[in-house]
């Protein structure tokens, strides 16, 4: 078994800083940014592989994390049974309300118990590569 290790960035595309450049280019310099700050370390001292999965608040996915998705959904469905476009909705969703959640955290805090357990038998979908 494969492991992979994530490092997730969402951006503006519309901030001052990112305005003059093409929304490839600079959804292609955030993750070379995160391929240069970590690469090396998940393969040098994790033995892992290393995903950037650059967003920018406009909805647009970095090239990596189209592939990064469509891989998951590919063996999710492999595993599950279910169809293709079952997986990736259903990744997408997931993704959208994990990132709406994030952001509502940041803007005004957290707002629930401080210790909540991780289950992984709803949170993981104990994919095998």
């Amino acid at each position: 078994m494969d492991k992979v290790y994530t490092d997730i960035r969402v951006f503006n595309s519309l901030a001052p800083t990112n305005i003059g450049k093409s929304l490839q280019d600079t959804m292609r310099r955030h993750e070379r940014e995160k391929v240069l700050n970590y690469n090396d370390r998940v393969l040098q001292v994790e033995k892992a592989t290393f995903t950037p999965l650059v967003f920018s608040t406009t909805g647009v996915m970095g090239p990596q994390s189209e592939v990064f998705y469509k891989k998951v959904a590919k063996l999710l469905s492999d595993k599950t049974g279910h169809t293709y476009n079952d997986a990736i909705r259903c990744i997408r969703l997931r993704l959208s309300f994990s990132l709406l959640k994030t952001i509502l955290i940041a803007i005004r805090g957290y707002r629930g118990n401080k210790w909540t357990h991780f289950c992984s038998k709803t949170n993981d979908f104990h994919l095998i590569i």
